[in-house]
């Protein structure tokens, strides 16, 4: 039976990428020099350190810049607090989000079962996986996803015919 998943996951490689090209344009721009303005990747989250507010923010358009280029979609970024560290420094800890949480996960199968198209949809651990008889079915199910869910970054996935 045909079937898809649905899933929402930054790619990290990329991440990685747009981060040291962000490090690259602060190490070199005019405004930056001097300053201990920078943004450092562990695992699912970026910290980006500044002098000031204002040039957190800067540096975060420099960042969101970078991974536009890189075709990273930015609603994977959650931003935390402002931290003030240490005389005059300020911290910021973006968390990556990937996978799917469980409540998302209900609204993407309510979405389906509401459609009242030809495919069945059932949470699998951070993903949806939807199975269909036709193939024409889950495309148009990839498809309605697309345009009714909005505020989350799909990706479709593990396509099998």
């Amino acid at each position: 039976m045909p079937s898809f998943d649905v899933v929402s996951e930054a790619d990290m490689i990329e991440v990685k990428n747009a981060v040291e090209q962000s490090q690259k344009e602060i190490a070199t721009r005019f405004d930056f020099k001097g300053t201990g303005a920078s943004v450092e990747h562990k695992e699912n989250e970026l910290t980006v350190v500044a002098d000031s507010e204002f040039q957190l923010q800067q540096v975060r358009d420099v960042l969101t810049n970078k991974l536009a280029k890189r075709k990273v979609d930015v609603r994977f970024l959650e931003d935390g607090d402002i931290k003030k560290v240490g005389g005059d420094k300020v911290k910021q800890v973006i968390k990556i989000k990937n996978g799917i949480e469980s409540e998302d996960a209900k609204k993407i199968v309510r979405v389906i079962k509401d459609s009242k198209m030809k495919v069945q949809a059932s949470i699998q651990g951070e993903s949806v996986r939807v199975t269909g008889a036709k193939r024409d079915d889950l495309q148009a199910a990839m498809a309605m996803l697309r345009k009714d869910v909005p505020d989350m970054p799909l990706e479709f996935n593990n396509f099998r015919d």
